[in-house]
């Protein structure tokens, strides 16, 4: 467990280092922060992991759930130095709840100048996105030859979905492949981002977000401050791809684009973007000027940076008719595909859900009949069902519980339960004052921590740290 810690520091040490030579070369004065920090991370990562040269082991699944839960908490903290030491985010529950937003991709912000920040802490906060977005501990597999760390479990634990599709009979190489595809489409969002008259800064930062499904930009006005419908295009692109199955993409790169188009999830993915775009489309230009294809624009661009929980903004959902501002909400709770970077409940989940649930109907008209639960022409397990069934039930009580906590310190309904399922889903923006134009700046300091908490519980799918609370973990 040393080991990993050691090479999570290294990583997170590394990533401080790039953004250091970001604020060098802009002559920024978050420099000297930045490279203090990475030094910081450096040299214990290094003591960790070299005095641990040759130790091999295999963590057991207990320890694996723990290491992930631990290891995530040790990065967030590391994350937040720079902040701290540079004094643009000089208290550490703002500072830890920038970066905590910043890896678990949920991209809500308390920074109410962010064009005011330099250079460097600008890239390191995208750079956490892309590094929690596929995964830090899972990068960290990808040197499992070397580093002697059992890794099946903790890419189960740390994986977005159900369970991330094996695109190679050892961890390591699928971890390598996953990350490979996450590479070339940041890299590919890049290059067509400044075909769009983006800056290479701006690019970057904002490619590392969206496949990251993160939302942080280097704008307050986020993406609207663009003012370019190729730039919402690509990026509503991108945030569709960001929200795809990983292992379903790498199979599309290698010549078999097959598989994602008969993958039932991602049918239904494309189909509820498709029908929730129409719906609220319809009534933007019903409800007001925009014209039609901006009516589309926004309707396409907000319904994709909700469901995929990227949390992108190009126009404030909460000055729609009510009825369009909750379809939005619904949203919230849909997530998008297993296996992508996305947060949320996730598609698959509840496509199952529903269906066991109209089975369920037809089992009472026909008690004796056997009739299984499909998914992908193939019977789902009834272990896998009570597993979904669980999570969800799980999901909808923390967040009616997690509400009533919020509305002590947040009396205003509406902001306490928009704040609670945009950090569980990990999307950033939420309702009331803290909607898709405003900060959480003014949320109590407890507020802040207990949000941070379900931002981490809602990115490593709830039951990897609720494990951690049940007096069976901790027997021997």
């Amino acid at each position: 467990m040393t080991r990993l810690f050691g090479l999570l520091l290294l990583v997170e040490g590394i990533g401080l280092l790039l953004s250091t030579l970001i604020a060098l070369i802009s002559r920024g004065d978050d420099a000297m922060a930045l490279s203090v920090s990475s030094i910081l991370c450096i040299v214990p990562g290094f003591l960790a992991f070299s005095l641990t040269a040759g130790y091999k082991s295999h963590l057991p699944r207990r320890e694996g759930f723990f290491a992930v839960v631990v290891g995530w908490i040790i990065i967030s903290v590391m994350g937040s130095i720079p902040f701290v030491l540079s004094g643009y985010i000089p208290r550490l529950t703002d500072a830890f709840f920038e970066t905590m937003s910043g890896f678990t991709t949920t991209g809500a912000s308390i920074v109410e100048n962010i064009d005011s920040f330099p250079r460097g802490l600008l890239f390191w906060r995208s750079m956490t996105h892309w590094l929690g977005g596929m995964g830090i501990i899972v990068l960290a597999l990808s040197f499992l030859p070397g580093v002697g760390i059992g890794g099946m479990h903790l890419f189960d634990a740390e994986s977005p979905g159900i369970s991330i599709d094996k695109v190679s009979p050892r961890i390591y190489q699928t971890a390598r492949r996953i990350w490979g595809v996450y590479l070339f489409f940041t890299l590919l969002e890049m290059v067509m981002l400044m075909a769009g008259g983006m800056s290479w800064f701006d690019s970057i930062c904002h490619s590392f977000s969206t496949m990251a499904t993160g939302g942080f930009s280097t704008k307050q006005e986020s993406i609207a401050a663009y003012h370019s419908p190729y730039i919402e295009y690509i990026i509503t692109l991108f945030m569709i791809i960001a929200g795809s199955n990983f292992a379903l993409l790498f199979f599309t790169i290698i010549g078999k684009p097959s598989m994602l188009f008969k993958d039932e999830e991602f049918r239904d993915y494309l189909l509820i973007i498709l029908g929730f775009t129409v719906l609220i489309a319809t009534g933007l230009y019903i409800s007001t000027d925009l014209g039609l294809e901006k009516s589309f624009r926004d309707s396409l661009f907000t319904v994709v940076s909700v469901i995929t929980t990227t949390g992108f903004v190009t126009a404030d959902y909460l000055t729609w008719l009510p009825v369009l501002t909750m379809l939005i909400f619904a949203l919230f709770f849909f997530g998008a595909s297993t296996g992508s970077t996305g947060g949320g409940i996730k598609i698959m989940r509840i496509v199952l859900l529903l269906k066991n649930s109209y089975y369920e109907l037809r089992r009472m008209i026909h008690p004796k009949a056997v009739i299984p639960v499909r998914f992908n022409k193939h019977s789902v397990d009834t272990k896998v069902v009570n597993n979904i069934l669980a999570f969800f039930m799980f999901y909808v009580s923390i967040f009616f519980i997690s509400s009533i906590i919020m509305m002590i310190f947040v009396p205003d309904m509406a902001t306490s339960m928009g704040a609670v399922a945009s950090c569980m889903g990990n999307i950033g923006p939420g309702l009331g004052s803290v909607g898709p134009v405003f900060v959480y700046a003014h949320i109590p300091d407890f507020g802040k921590w207990f949000l941070s908490f379900l931002m981490m519980l809602g990115r490593l799918e709830l039951l990897t740290v609720l494990i951690l609370f049940t007096p069976s973990f901790w027997e021997k």
